[in-house]
């Protein structure tokens, strides 16, 4: 898709501060420029609070960045899936996903997604948060087993990414969509014409 020249006037072109395929391609999507430069932090956290831990990593994320890139807008984000005030984070095996799965099917559980958007040169930064709830149909052992074994379930928030086979699971979003695949774009926008213009 070719960029979108205005918003490189507007905003150069941004740096991600993330390796994650479905972050960049949201920011290709919608006509964003940027380079990824990943971020190399300690995700282990022991604050128990689902907004500040997304928050904070994703602060944490983009300082790291923005030191050695001062003259541009760093973004970095860290999602979440929390049920019942538990975090469920990128399951360890095959038995962490199925149960994590299992915990979700036929229930409601929040996605949330910390970013910080950053410009050392001029002091600017910007730390904000998105939430969108999302409702699993109930979901059969076969079904969960056979979503885990194509193996895409290892690098996601919660065992699950809504926009592979899983759509299948969701009966409801009440909120942002692509805020579950990893960036809520259009508050991510809205703050940089904000702040950063």
């Amino acid at each position: 898709m070719p960029k979108n020249n205005l918003f490189l006037q507007k905003f150069g072109t941004l740096v991600l501060a993330s390796t994650s395929p479905r972050r960049a391609q949201l920011l290709r999507q919608v006509g964003f420029e940027f380079d990824v430069y990943p971020s190399h932090v300690d995700e282990d956290f022991d604050h128990r609070d689902p907004v500040t831990v997304a928050q904070l990593l994703a602060e944490r994320k983009a300082m790291e960045i923005a030191k050695s890139m001062q003259d541009r807008i760093v973004l970095a984000a860290d999602t979440i899936v929390v049920l019942d005030e538990h975090i469920l984070n990128k399951p360890a095996d095959h038995a962490d996903a199925r149960r994590m799965l299992t915990m979700l099917s036929g229930r409601t559980h929040q996605v949330y997604t910390g970013f910080c958007l950053i410009r050392l040169s001029d002091d600017r930064k910007l730390i904000d948060i998105e939430r969108t709830d999302v409702t699993f149909r109930r979901l059969t052992n076969e079904e969960i087993d056979s979503y885990i074994a194509d193996g895409t379930c290892y690098d996601k928030a919660g065992s699950y990414g809504i926009q592979d086979a899983s759509a299948i699971f969701v009966e409801r979003i009440d909120g942002d969509f692509y805020n579950v695949v990893g960036l809520p774009i259009t508050k991510i926008y809205s703050r940089l014409n904000q702040y950063f213009v």
